[in-house]
């Protein structure tokens, strides 16, 4: 299937009632394609060296990962698309025309140091929150990275090494061809530039310029050489405009702002002014005692630079346009799912908060996640999400250990594929699940992140049920089976999870994090 196509050729029309619904395209067939920083068996991870994000560009040919110790690694695209050989010749060499991304290590460094805050008697960790590409310009990548509190733009080009040439001195002649008494010295050689590594009480003749000057004598020359060197230099440093932590920032697509939030606080920045911000969402109540919700995750509309999207930890999304006034306090739609009468227990609100949203590539969709479930949202009907994927509805009776261990609290992210027609997001155990996002479609994979993705599938998982109600009317429930049980039944080790995940722009690749190895898998 052509990842250009757009959503709206998706069986959407299907879900308004057309006759013919097109068929959902096949399971995708996922491999290993490669890791980076894979530990032996036994081996400790260093908390310093856990990846916390990961995020391709615009083109897909680069790849930035962050971890807790405040560094940014690049990887780009080395499979990259041979233009200089025809098709004739490939096929000659019996080389496959179609490859799966392949990428090397790029550069790394130090985005962000352990800060101290001697006013909130705070400390502020290293730790990148989250990592957004910039628009690229002149060869030169740019990107924004961001911790607790501080949010820098970073510029990496590739420059050539420039060095001082090494001053030559050939001593054998002086003047008009007579032998130099410096030259038969032994014991006292003179330095380039003609003066002596030893002292003496007197003018030694041998040491003096000769008559004439030494003909070789040259100035140092400054060359440049044909080896580059990758350097990273940070344009701008956005502080002091968050009291809470920062947990999302997102780049708009006229090139020039972009928003960063906290728990209470959506501000809007330009790239090139960092001395200001606008606040643009102000949730934070008169008294802090009335507080009942708190901004958990925003991003901006791909192609409209009006409007934006956030999250909070009730579960819902707001939609906002920025035409609408300085403050926007009012939305423009909101998406929100109603929980059924006598379903709420003491942890419904805690697994509705949602961790991550992300619009489509064409903007017509968002995909959210909360503790328990996927969502897709078609942002024409704000009634109820389109489908709803269960991602590991097996924990729910062990809500309360989860809450005991403080792991209902983690924050899983989510992705969608560059074409629409599949969404992704993590679990325990390193694992994640890949679902089938169009109407009419049961593909649930699940996926463990090691060199045998697959070995962790079960024999006869449980096909998602259907009702007689249309997908669309009421939303569609997917992906239920009891998964993430080994094969003695033994529960997962809830320590060892997949929160960072990313899919390729354009094809279907998707890099995943657990602890500080990055897997990349193809299909």
């Amino acid at each position: 299937m052509n990842p250009r196509d757009s959503d709206d050729d998706r069986p959407a029309a299907a879900a308004a009632g057309s006759a013919a619904p097109q068929q959902p395209p096949q399971p995708l067939d996922w491999r290993f394609a490669q890791v980076f920083g894979e530990r032996a068996a036994g081996e400790d991870v260093q908390e310093v060296d856990i990846i916390s994000a990961i995020e391709f560009d615009k083109s897909g040919d680069h790849l930035a990962t962050g971890d807790r110790g405040g560094r940014v690694v690049l990887f780009e695209r080395t499979d990259a698309r041979d233009q200089h050989a025809n098709r004739s010749e490939l096929e000659r060499q019996d080389v496959p025309i179609t490859r799966h991304p392949e990428f090397r290590y790029k550069t790394e460094f130090q985005s962000h140091e352990p800060e101290f805050d001697y006013l909130k008697s705070l400390e502020i960790e290293e730790k990148i929150n989250k990592i957004k590409w910039c628009q690229t310009a002149n060869n030169a990548l740019f990107l924004l990275s961001t911790n607790d509190k501080t949010i820098k733009y970073w510029k990496v080009q590739e420059k050539k090494i420039k060095q001082v040439s090494v001053m030559t001195l050939d001593t054998t002649t002086v003047g008009h061809g007579a032998t130099s008494r410096a030259s038969t010295s032994t014991s006292k050689s003179p330095l380039p530039n003609g003066g002596s590594s030893e002292k003496s009480d007197g003018v030694n003749s041998d040491l003096l310029f000769p008559p004439g000057g030494y003909p070789s004598l040259r100035l140092p020359v400054v060359t440049t050489s044909q080896d580059v060197n990758l350097a990273a230099r940070c344009r701008r440093v956005y502080a002091h405009a968050h009291d809470y932590h920062i947990n999302s920032i997102s780049n708009n697509s006229d090139g020039e702002t972009f928003i960063s939030a906290d728990d209470l606080r959506i501000n809007l920045w330009n790239l090139e002014i960092n001395s200001q911000s606008f606040n643009i969402v102000d949730v934070k109540p008169t008294n802090m005692e009335d507080l009942t919700e708190v901004i958990t995750c925003a991003e901006f509309h791909p192609t409209h630079c009006n409007t934006l999207a956030y999250s909070s930890s009730k579960g819902s999304i707001r939609l906002i346009d920025l035409r609408q006034s300085a403050l926007c306090d009012n939305h423009s739609k909101i998406f929100e799912e109603h929980e059924a009468p006598g379903a709420r227990s003491f942890f419904t609100e805690i697994i509705a908060s949602i961790s991550d949203v992300m619009f489509s590539r064409d903007g017509r969709y968002l995909l959210s996640r909360d503790y328990m479930t996927l969502k897709l949202w078609d942002l024409n009907m704000d009634s109820g999400p389109v489908s709803t994927f269960q991602v590991h509805e097996h924990l729910r009776p062990r809500l309360c250990d989860l809450y005991e261990n403080d792991s209902i609290f983690d924050k899983f992210e989510c992705c969608l594929s560059g074409d629409g027609l599949h969404v992704a997001t993590g679990s325990y155990g390193n694992l994640f699940r890949v679902f089938g996002s169009t109407p009419g479609s049961t593909e649930v994979t699940t996926l463990e992140a090691s060199r045998n993705p697959m070995r962790r599938q079960m024999a006869n998982p449980n096909r998602p049920t259907r009702g007689t109600m249309t997908s669309m009317a009421r939303g569609v429930r997917r992906g239920g089976e009891n998964l993430g049980v080994d094969a003695n039944g033994n529960s997962l080790d809830f320590s060892t999870k997949l929160l960072h995940l990313a899919w390729h722009p354009t094809e279907n690749s998707i890099a995943c994090a657990a602890a500080n190895s990055l897997y990349m898998y193809y299909a």
